[in-house]
């Protein structure tokens, strides 16, 4: 009887040994997360991804798209950050505005789209623009470029400027701060005058 009572003891101790075990992991495992609930963060969700693409669509017709390499995403802020972002936007189905930059970030509350550092925009008149920060105003459909903004339309207009708002339509460009501003006579035109 004496050996069966030390095989009982010896489970016990085992099953008492690995609850213990199981118990001490648990916290371990589970603290930060009940720091956060202790602190209110219970609704915060955060997303890491690799290829992340964001797409606006109405009426059945897409309105903008934007690809990020990399993209994190936080609920509490309802911010969507993309890296090594590239976007279209769309006007009756055709590509009217296309953009690559570092850094991008999508508002959920205002729909705004934000572009940082080494941004290029090309829009469909054959106008470039680069800048150090892009922002495109969803309720107004209009863009606002700041920092070492250069617009550059084939070599034949070229302006530097400290800001610049662009109408929806691309048609009204407004620069503003030190700006220089150069028109160039095109090729075209001197050969058409017989130069």
């Amino acid at each position: 009887m004496q050996k069966k009572q030390k095989v009982l003891f010896w489970v016990f101790v085992g099953i008492t040994f690995v609850l213990l075990w199981a118990f001490i992991s648990a916290g371990v495992i589970t603290h930060n997360f009940n720091r956060n609930i202790l602190k209110g963060n219970t609704d915060k969700q955060e997303l890491e991804v690799k290829s992340m693409i964001l797409t606006e669509s109405k009426e059945g017709q897409k309105s903008w798209e934007i690809f990020g390499e990399t993209g994190e995403y936080s609920s509490d802020h309802k911010i969507a950050t993309l890296y090594n972002v590239i976007g279209n936007f769309y006007k009756d189905n055709k590509v009217n505005m296309s953009f690559q930059s570092s850094k991008g970030t999508y508002n959920e509350d205002t729909r705004n789209i934000d572009l940082y550092d080494n941004t290029y925009v090309v829009l469909e008149n054959d106008i470039t623009v680069t800048a150090d920060h892009v922002t495109y105003f969803s309720d107004t459909k209009t863009i606002i470029a700041d920092g070492h903004v250069k617009i550059n339309r084939q070599g034949s207009f070229i302006a530097t400027a400290d800001e610049l708002t662009v109408n929806s339509n691309f048609t009204v460009f407004k620069i503003k701060g030190h700006t220089i501003s150069r028109i160039y006579e095109s090729k075209d035109s001197k050969q058409s005058k017989g130069l």
